[in-house]
């Protein structure tokens, strides 16, 4: 098939490779040039495993290909997939000024075409239009109804489909994802266009994982249900962590207990910092806006939401206590592992760490701060502090901090040289947001140790 991907971000450009690395033609458009001059020459703008590879690949292969021309991108496509950014407040209200210019500009390619009378795949089905974005329930239709007006409008007769497919990407392990997803959510209105999701996404489900047809409301709602359930399962743990730090329990233990039962399982159960990145906490708060919107509670929803922020707070609450006896944190150097919301990816927005790192500065400390791969996108979110500085090393960080604290679980971080790690701090002092180590390896190690939902150490005590 011959596609089009609206967007070259996160969703667009995976979508795009991966399909074009099955045997269909795909061009990617974008506004940015700068951007799409790096993507002609092969060069990811995001950090994806696996990534860059596939792209280059399907580059020279002929099958991808890149523009900043509308007219030509949607010159004899067969699917056009909207995968533009929906942009929200702190309340969780959507601004669909992207995904709604795109069906603009769709409805004028339309017009264009129509003079042609293309009849695409062999079944007459026309151009089906594709909303991947995740968008607040409704919406693929009124993209429906904003073209069909705009047909109606230049008094053409030109007939097009609308579709939504939410994706399912985990960042840092997207491409996988794609390639042997657990499930393909597709809605749709007609038999036909269903039947074409069929055969476009069939090298994909030949694991046996299912494709789901549904109505295009229902499509829509399952993202925001699936993200939203597994960001409680995260708050949920945490919550029993808080429990567990004040009754003097263990919350490893607890979990382990806990996830035995096969009803509950083990995924999203592991206490921390909370989650973030760009789709749980705006997926959580889109829920909380749509039951406001429609008059229906969501109280789930939004202390689900509430645990979460509470959860990062309640971490730089430690780290203040522990400095209290000393004149607080002014003037006192904390060094920082992880900037990125998760490993495997260099996407810092909602992370955690920045949240704690602009506490600190805001009480007068100074913070080193060093990520495997989150450096220049930390950069650019933090901008160009006095008292901040990004490390180029994990142990240059430390030197001479007088705390540690984790935020990210990379691998680079899970087994570090704890001799060389205690002679470069100032004070031997660990804050573990993710709970890497194990607490009698810090006591016996000589390691002031605070973690999540476990008893805080001191050194041979």
């Amino acid at each position: 098939m011959r596609l089009t991907m609206v967007g070259t971000g996160y969703v667009g450009l995976v979508t795009g490779v991966c399909f074009a690395n099955t045997g269909n033609h795909v061009t990617c458009l974008d506004i940015d040039e700068k951007k799409i001059a790096a993507l002609k020459a092969g060069k990811c703008p995001i950090y994806e495993p696996g990534l860059e590879e596939l792209l280059e690949r399907n580059i020279k292969a002929g099958r991808l290909t890149f523009t900043t021309d509308a007219a030509s991108a949607y010159a004899d496509a067969d699917m056009v997939f909207i995968c533009v950014g929906t942009p929200s407040d702190d309340r969780g209200h959507t601004d669909l000024k992207y995904v709604l210019g795109a069906a603009d500009d769709i409805a004028k390619a339309i017009r264009r075409d129509e003079e042609t009378k293309r009849q695409r795949d062999g079944v007459g089905n026309g151009l089906t239009v594709v909303v991947k974005s995740t968008v607040p329930v409704g919406t693929t239709l009124a993209v429906r109804d904003r073209i069909k007006s705009a047909l109606a409008a230049a008094g053409s007769k030109a007939t097009f489909h609308v579709a939504n497919n939410p994706e399912f990407l985990k960042e840092g392990d997207a491409v996988n994802d794609f390639n042997k997803p657990d499930r393909v959510v597709v809605g749709v209105e007609d038999e036909a266009t269903g039947e074409q999701f069929r055969r476009l996404y069939d090298p994909f489900v030949r694991n046996g994982h299912p494709i789901y047809l549904m109505d295009i409301l229902s499509s829509e709602m399952v993202k925001y249900a699936s993200n939203n359930f597994l960001a409680t399962k995260i708050s949920f743990i945490n919550e029993m962590a808080n429990l567990c730090e004040a009754y003097g329990a263990d919350i490893a233990k607890v979990r382990e207990g806990m996830c035995a039962d096969k009803r509950i399982g083990t995924q999203f159960l592991y206490p921390g910092l909370g989650y973030g990145g760009s789709c749980f906490p705006k997926d959580t708060l889109a829920c909380i806006m749509m039951g406001e919107k429609a008059g229906v509670p969501i109280g789930l929803s939004r202390a689900v939401h509430e645990t979460n922020q509470r959860q990062r707070e309640r971490f730089f609450d430690k780290i203040q206590a522990h400095f209290k006896s000393s004149g607080g944190l002014a003037g006192k150097t904390i060094a920082f592992w992880g900037l990125a919301f998760k490993p495997r990816t260099d996407d810092v927005r909602e992370a955690p760490a920045l949240t704690l790192i602009r506490r600190a500065l805001g009480f007068g400390a100074t913070c080193r701060a060093f990520d495997p791969v989150a450096i220049d996108t930390a950069r650019a979110e933090l901008g160009t502090q006095p008292m901040l500085t990004l490390a180029t090393d994990m142990y240059d960080a430390v030197k001479g901090a007088d705390a540690l604290v984790v935020c990210t679980d990379w691998d680079d971080f899970k087994s570090p040289d704890f001799e060389q790690l205690r002679k470069l701090l100032k004070s031997p002092v660990i804050f573990d947001g993710r709970n890497l180590y194990r607490t009698a390896d810090l006591r016996r190690l000589g390691f002031q140790y605070i973690s999540v939902g476990r008893q805080p150490i001191k050194p041979n005590a």
